[in-house]
């Protein structure tokens, strides 16, 4: 387990500072100012078991600890662990729980999310509720016997719902659960779940971390020594470990998530203007705007309201689809969070896995992933994909 907040010397700097100089600063033996990418697979010891903090790179590796360190810093956690992907970070945390454990899982996730809970982990033995914690008054009344971790995201994928984090963490910790907070869409730089009284939180890097689409991995942030020496554990035993490459990417885009996130802000919010006002477009799914259900919350706790936006077509499923293979610029793919912009049909795509389960996305939704291009550009692309639903 690697105490990231000993040797982080940045702590009182600013965030865009500490994306770009936390964990990242210049290699004391070269004096190379980015994070070299340690590839060796084991390192030489002085003695048996005296080292220099690395003995085999499963366990750790010195470009994984600068990744590490750098996540730590942004949630402002103290324990960061980086995985190959987002669900094997999920994965960690969820083998903290004992058996028989209850999960409390959102009732609108990421299909993913849904999958191992429901596939895997209910099998295993650990029964789950799939609960609506936009109203943590209810939650408490009704509290799930035997529930050990509240799973939490906010904004929610996709339908963009806000979860009050302040409050959830409230209620769960009152009745002697953990919460998780997957910050995946929100990203340290709109959100940070630790402060307000989040156990842990989860990313996919695949998305804004990494930025760029090129690189696939997780990881998860806490200040609770137990839950970091747990998932510490499961990191080195089971080993889904990120490569020194895909670490060295997503420490990349972390230098730019400050000013990217800003512009994918600022371009979600010229695209959800043309979406309200267009014909085609039954509902607009953003927490930026006035009428969203959870916009007071979003206000309180994120700096701003994000790239995502859901949407919901008139004309149902048959509208959607023919609505996500009629972009220019918004590529029809799967994943979100990088600078290219993307649309997709989560009923049929992201989600399948939960059809037909409480957490089944309405056929009409369509999911958008605004990216830094020329918000122009971007509005020019919807606006001829919507009119061509009316001129069938």
């Amino acid at each position: 387990m690697h105490e990231h907040e000993k040797h982080d010397q940045h702590g009182t700097d600013g965030f865009e500072t500490r994306a770009i100089h936390a964990g990242q600063d210049p290699d004391p033996t070269s004096g190379a100012v980015v994070a070299p990418i340690s590839v060796s697979t084991t390192f030489a010891q002085d003695a048996v078991g005296r080292h220099k903090g690395w003995e085999y790179a499963r366990s750790g590796n010195p470009t994984r600890d600068a990744l590490e360190a750098c996540v730590a810093s942004l949630e402002g956690g103290r324990w960061a662990h980086a995985f190959a992907s987002g669900l094997a970070a999920e994965d960690a945390i969820l083998r903290q729980l004992r058996p028989g454990d209850r999960i409390v899982l959102g009732n609108d996730a990421y299909g993913g999310t849904y999958r191992l809970i429901d596939k895997v982990y209910g099998p295993a033995g650990h029964p789950w509720t799939a609960v609506d914690l936009t109203d943590p008054g209810t939650l408490d009344r009704h509290w799930p016997e035997g529930t050990a971790v509240v799973w939490a995201e906010t904004p929610t994928n996709p339908a963009m719902a806000i979860v009050d984090i302040a409050a959830v963490a409230e209620v769960a910790h009152r009745h002697g659960a953990r919460l998780v907070v997957d910050n995946t869409f929100a990203t340290p730089y709109l959100q940070q779940p630790l402060a307000l009284g989040a156990d842990v939180v989860v990313h996919s890097a695949t998305k804004y971390l990494g930025g760029h689409s090129d690189v696939v991995g997780g990881c998860t942030v806490t200040d609770d020594p137990e839950l970091a020496e747990g998932i510490g554990f499961v990191q080195n035993a089971a080993g889904a470990v990120p490569s020194p490459f895909d670490c060295f990417l997503v420490l990349r885009g972390l230098r730019t998530l400050a000013v990217r996130m800003d512009r994918h802000c600022d371009n979600a919010r010229v695209v959800v203007e043309l979406l309200a006002e267009h014909p085609a477009v039954e509902r607009v799914l953003w927490p930026g705007l006035p009428e969203h259900p959870g916009a007071d919350v979003a206000k309180r706790q994120m700096r701003d309201a994000g790239g995502m936006v859901s949407l919901v077509v008139r004309g149902g499923e048959e509208a959607a689809v023919r609505l996500v293979e009629r972009t220019r610029l918004f590529t029809l793919a799967e994943s979100l969070g990088a600078v290219e912009s993307l649309i997709e049909h989560p009923a049929r795509m992201t989600h399948a896995s939960a059809a037909g389960s409480p957490l089944a996305v309405d056929p009409g939704l369509v999911r958008l992933s605004v990216g830094i291009e020329a918000a122009a550009d971007l509005v020019a692309d919807l606006r001829q994909a919507l009119d061509s639903l009316d001129a069938r």
